[in-house]
């Protein structure tokens, strides 16, 4: 990757924005796709739309969902701590103690997420799992009146935490499930636009609200607005080469390993073969992953859209999702974003996508 193409994913990554609240990264994304797509715009579900050479046929979409998870103020209690509820998927024992970033309307908030000390809990709290409930966030407010004058009741926020660069061309943030398929769609479309599809026009759509509702979220309502003849949807998926990983039920998938092409559920069989061929041609390295029943991402709402959207899912592997310290390798970022060029690339007019 490109200095520059770091540094976009970066600032993408450390732009706060969890599911329902993702107003900040999609301004970021739609400002750096602005610079290379024939058109760019916004829609009511705040998804963002990129889009080269919109006459073309086919219509291919590429599809990363740019929210995150998060938490939501819920109530502010006499003394000016805050309680919250989660925003997607949470193991409520990666928020204790860490520090927290709340969007409100004047600006950024800084905040610690609090429990009781080890030294006060009973022997029969120290044998229970901590939940949400358990927990408050405090801003350092003296009471109610000073919280509530920093932050309202619904007030979205994130894990305080900054992207960083490790050895190996690792990189590790909060957030890469899953702004990174964001990132993909909007690197795949940069690609098209040096060297362009012949035929296809290409949709690259930052979309919201997966970790929240990824069977009706902004990637559903985006596929009916687009009404793509065709689309691949860019996600994460769980690395399996960390200790104690179950290779068996969810296959053998490495950080720097290459991209997973998910088979099975709201996956078109005639995509599949084809982002293999492209994969093989292109020398791109790749692990298949078995979806007997959903893929729990924006393939399974875009799949069912309209009267059926051929559907194909494109993932990177991630170590330790949904904690602020989530791990990708930047070579399968470039991987995926060459895999749906390369796929745009081979798509021409009156293209047959029912399975034979």
């Amino acid at each position: 990757m490109t200095i520059k193409t770091v540094g976009f994913l970066k600032k993408l990554l450390d732009t706060a924005g969890p599911s329902g609240f993702e107003l900040a990264p999609g301004r970021v994304w739609r400002d750096e796709v602005g610079a290379f797509a024939d058109d760019v715009r916004a829609d009511v579900h705040g998804n963002s739309v990129a889009v080269l050479n919109p006459k073309g046929k086919p219509r291919v979409m590429f599809a990363g969902h740019i929210d995150e998870i998060g938490i939501q103020i819920t109530h502010i209690d006499d003394d000016g701590f805050l309680y919250f509820s989660g925003i997607g998927g949470w193991d409520s024992q990666v928020l204790v103690g860490q520090r927290v970033l709340i969007l409100s309307r004047s600006g950024a908030v800084h905040g610690v997420v609090g429990k009781k000390a080890i030294h006060q809990l009973k022997k029969e709290e120290l044998d229970r799992v901590t939940k949400v409930i358990d927990l408050w966030i405090d801003i350092g407010a003296a009471n109610r009146d000073e919280a509530a004058a920093r932050v309202r009741i619904g007030d979205a926020g994130v894990l305080d935490s900054r992207v960083e660069e490790y050895p190996n061309g690792r990189i590790v943030s909060r957030s890469l499930d899953n702004r990174i398929g964001a990132f993909v769609a909007a690197e795949a479309l940069r690609r098209l636009a040096t060297q362009r599809a012949k035929h296809a026009a290409v949709f690259s759509v930052a979309s919201t609200r997966e970790e929240i509702a990824w069977t009706g979220s902004g990637a559903r309502t985006s596929a009916v607005g687009i009404e793509p003849d065709v689309a691949v949807v860019v996600d994460v998926t769980h690395a399996t080469d960390y200790p104690g990983a179950d290779k068996k039920h969810s296959g053998d998938h490495k950080l720097g390993g290459g991209v997973v092409l998910s088979r099975g559920s709201s996956v078109s069989a005639v995509v599949f073969d084809m982002l293999v061929e492209c994969a093989e041609q292109a020398k791109i390295p790749y692990t298949i992953q078995a979806a007997p029943r959903d893929t729990g991402t924006d393939a399974d709402a875009i799949y069912n859209a309209m009267r059926g959207i051929p559907t194909g899912l494109v993932s990177v592997p991630n170590r330790y999702m949904h904690s602020p310290n989530e791990m990708v390798a930047l070579e399968d970022l470039d991987r995926a974003a060459d895999l749906l060029a390369a796929f745009a690339r081979r798509l021409e007019p009156g293209i047959d996508f029912i399975p034979k």
